[in-house]
């Protein structure tokens, strides 16, 4: 059984691939793959196993995305502000849990881009409602067929029953 469960467990980790192990240096050592470095407690930590997967997640979205230069903070910003024309950057921030100041960052970049517009509130002279842009919105588009081409290579790498199941057992955090 122990052995089974530890077959089991190297299949997992090796389906998402782990990095090579790194001399001080930074370089791969010679012949060193990582598949005999041991995780120990690692492999039953749910925290470890959904950072690995988180990983695998980012970069398969950045390279699916590559093309039109955006990331999965940025993508999610636009979600928000385009399903909630007019909202404040204190919710966008609050509903997808980003500090504020990093928020800023992130609008001035896509306002740059002329994606999103900053209207001053007309209720709160201290804030601003977000809008997409037209440009914004024609890309938002564009942006969410790619994002569903990589979720169909999350479905392919676990299994369309498995992200399902995720999904649903992840959905008490979102």
């Amino acid at each position: 059984m122990a052995s089974q469960q530890k077959t089991s467990r190297k299949a997992a980790t090796a389906a998402i691939g782990r990095p090579q192990a790194r001399a001080a240096n930074g370089r791969a050592h010679a012949g060193d793959t990582g598949d005999d470095i041991g995780l120990d407690a690692l492999v039953g930590h749910a925290g470890y196993a959904v950072r690995r997967f988180q990983l695998w997640i980012f970069q398969d979205f950045i390279k699916t995305l590559a093309t039109v230069d955006i990331h999965p903070t940025q993508y999610s910003v636009m979600t928000v502000i385009g399903a909630n024309p007019g909202l404040s950057q204190m919710a966008v921030a609050k509903r997808l849990g980003i500090e504020r100041a990093r928020l800023v960052h992130l609008l001035d970049s896509l306002e740059e881009r002329d994606f999103v517009s900053r209207i001053p509130s007309a209720t709160d002279r201290r804030s601003h409602a977000l809008h997409l842009t037209a440009r914004g919105k024609t890309a938002l588009a564009r942006f969410k067929r790619l994002a569903a081409e990589h979720e169909r290579h999350v479905a392919e790498k676990i299994g369309k029953e498995n992200r399902e199941r995720l999904l649903q057992i992840l959905a008490c955090f979102t």
